[in-house]
């Protein structure tokens, strides 16, 4: 099961990510986890993308492709892999296409802005811990404190609705324009292409995308 998911920022692809992952025995293909560990093991590719970003510039998209093709003929790749938050842009997922990267499926997780500001406007965090919290779908015994210690929750700056829809109008710029190109890449045949209304329960929309997943 080679999988894709997109969508915008807090549409929920990490919770399904997690699920999916764990369902199907696949592992996560992260650009991140890539680069960290191909640079810690000194490969050509590892010393090349360092040497990149010592001089603070950005790792090319070919370095990127050239790491995920070597790391999906991992043995833990075999049964299948899943793809979040790669690609970001078309001339990446051109690239993908280019070296032949084969993918069953590309699912959006499709959450309009209005309730994306509603979900990330509202979390609240307990620094220490990471423990979570939303004032409206899931808020402390006490506002503004956590539950485990009563310290003080913090309301992150990436979180505020100036910087949720700077991040969303980046999103729509670079990334938003892969589901068209998806969408037309599954008309031709390359993939398939699975839209999912990303509110309800979670277990609703997992149970969705199992669905979807087994409809041949």
């Amino acid at each position: 099961m080679r999988l894709m998911l997109l969508g915008g920022p807090g549409a929920g692809k990490g919770t399904q990510a997690n699920f999916l992952t764990a369902h199907y025995g696949i592992p996560q293909i992260s650009t991140g986890d890539m680069l960290r560990a191909q640079v810690k093991a000194g490969t050509e590719l590892g010393l090349t993308a360092k040497k990149v970003m010592d001089s603070g510039g950005l790792v090319s998209d070919e370095i990127i492709i050239a790491m995920v093709r070597e790391r999906i003929t991992h043995p833990d790749c075999q049964p299948g892999y899943l793809f979040d938050g790669f690609p970001r842009t078309i001339p990446q997922a051109e690239a993908l296409s280019r070296a032949a990267i084969p993918l069953d499926a590309v699912i959006e997780i499709a959450v309009d802005d209005t309730e994306i500001i509603r979900r990330l406007s509202g979390r609240r965090v307990h620094l220490p811990s990471g423990r979570t919290y939303h004032i409206q779908f899931n808020p402390p015994r006490v506002a503004g404190k956590d539950d485990i210690t009563g310290e003080d929750l913090v309301h992150r700056d990436d979180d505020h609705d100036t910087t949720v829809a700077q991040r969303l109008a980046v999103y729509h710029a670079q990334t938003a324009p892969l589901i068209a190109y998806y969408q037309q890449a599954a008309t031709a045949g390359h993939n398939r292409y699975i839209r999912i209304a990303g509110v309800g329960a979670v277990t609703q929309i997992q149970r969705q995308i199992l669905a979807e997943l087994s409809t041949d």
